[in-house]
């Protein structure tokens, strides 16, 4: 059975290329915001989530810390453009690495792996 991966992004046109990129390999849940990241989390425990940190409703940082509150073994991997300036931040709330945008499939997949089985 694939390990199951909630990708979560607002840009419709990353959250395509990163489900592309790992779809062969991991069955991929997606949600476009923080509260639907946590909602989705809840229903479907994913082994790893890839969370954007710049997202409407509720910031990625805000979901993690809620992700992590409800499931201290949830395992995040923040997938983001700001890490210089708020990487710290999503780690402190319980991210377990940070992955810079631009990134390329092969890191991508390397960090998922890492984290999720495959």
């Amino acid at each position: 059975m694939k390990k199951r991966v909630l990708v979560v992004e607002d840009d419709s046109a990353v959250l395509e290329a990163v489900r592309l990129m790992l779809k062969d390999e991991f069955e991929v849940i997606v949600a476009t915001n923080g509260i639907e990241a946590v909602r989705i989390y809840e229903a479907y425990k994913p082994d790893l989530v890839l969370m954007d940190i710049m997202l409407p409703t509720m910031d990625g940082v805000e979901a993690t810390k809620e992700i992590t509150k409800r499931d201290k073994n949830a395992k995040i991997v923040a997938v983001t453009a700001y890490a210089t300036k708020r990487g710290k931040e999503i780690l402190d709330a319980g991210a377990k690495e940070v992955v810079e945008k631009p990134f390329t499939r092969k890191k991508l997949l390397e960090t998922v792996r890492k984290y999720a089985g495959s």
